[in-house]
């Protein structure tokens, strides 16, 4: 059985991954701020033990695996360029998710300090994903640092550009992911198992209810426009999946007639790699305010594409590589 410690853990997509290519997982812990998060994380994974909201200062664990995807407005174009490079200079030690710090960057700098407390025991692997910004002359001083941190404490490092469409998914969602692997062998993407971007009208609904019509009469004036007030049409694949549908610059997808719509929920979630069943569970716990839940989006935005976990996770526990058919056994 592997073990798993989640930080920043969302609705929980590496854990969604393990399960999906058959590998018996145990969460040993997960830590997430958002409370509504945490309740769609539990109702997806309901027979075991539930969680609760958490900061992300140390305890004694020894997962196989730790994987962090901390929040990324520090680091993303819109983010505060300068207070992230700033951090670069200090590790924020005992704070936790300190909203008010204003450099929720830092909290990369939390995951160092919990593998520092590990002491002579520490995961075989850390995954960090975090957009793709993290490698641009604002933020690359501080991608170094956590580079640096973790080859002190005695991994390689090693990390790619992914995208969700190279992964099955007609999404364009292109995110950094790191790998970090005890001991002085890199971890190599140039073999991970690759699948055709599928058709988007697998994904999408027949029959979405209007409500997902487009209404808004500055969104219907940005459609086929460039710059930041924009909607683009939705035709070969989705472009990224934000935390929100319905405003600029947004994608819709033309229903003919001078109809659109957005996105629906569950086609947010299916986007990202999740099943319905999946969606489902999480769907049942929140309540709809208005003409969306917007939760749900919420969630689907700030996730990882599950496909992409999978990938990574049959290379490193069952040896699966694109030139490959069996796997040789656990870590």
């Amino acid at each position: 059985m592997i073990k798993i410690l989640e930080l920043f853990g969302g609705i929980g997509s590496p854990r969604c991954a393990l399960r999906n290519i058959g590998i018996p997982v145990k969460a040993i812990d997960y830590v997430e701020i958002d409370e509504k998060a945490v309740r769609s994380y539990n109702a997806m994974f309901s027979d075991e033990l539930e969680y609760k909201t958490q900061s992300v200062v140390g305890w004694n664990l020894k997962p196989d695996i730790l994987i962090h995807g901390s929040p990324c407005q520090d680091f993303s174009i819109a983010g505060h360029q300068g207070k992230a490079t700033a951090e670069a200079g200090r590790i924020n030690r005992g704070k936790g998710a300190d909203k008010g710090s204003g450099t929720r960057s830092s909290l990369m700098w939390e995951t160092i300090h919990i593998i520092e407390q590990m002491g002579e025991w520490k995961p075989k692997y850390v995954i960090w994903e975090n957009v793709k910004n993290v490698l641009s002359r604002y933020m690359r001083v501080n991608f170094n640092r956590y580079l640096s941190e973790m080859e002190r404490l005695g991994y390689s490092n090693n990390f790619e550009v992914l995208d969700a469409r190279e992964f099955g998914l007609p999404q364009a969602r292109e995110r950094v992911f790191t790998v970090s692997v005890l001991g002085n062998e890199k971890f190599s993407f140039d073999d991970l198992i690759k699948t055709p971007m599928r058709n988007i009208n697998d994904f999408l609904l027949s029959d979405a209810p209007q409500v997902y019509d487009v209404t808004q009469p500055s969104v219907l004036e940005a459609i086929g426009k460039k710059g930041i007030r924009r909607a683009t049409v939705i035709e070969d694949y989705a472009f990224t999946i934000t935390a929100r549908q319905d405003r600029t610059p947004a994608q819709v997808i033309d229903m003919g007639n001078g109809r659109y719509r957005y996105l629906t929920e569950l086609e947010c979630w299916r986007l990202q790699g999740y099943t319905d069943a999946d969606f489902n569970a999480a769907a049942a716990v929140h309540k709809r305010v208005g003409r969306y839940t917007m939760p749900l989006y919420k969630q689907a935005g700030n996730s990882i594409p599950v496909p992409i976990f999978e990938s990574l996770f049959r290379k490193m526990i069952l040896h699966e590589t694109a030139g490959s058919e069996a796997g040789s056994g656990y870590l």
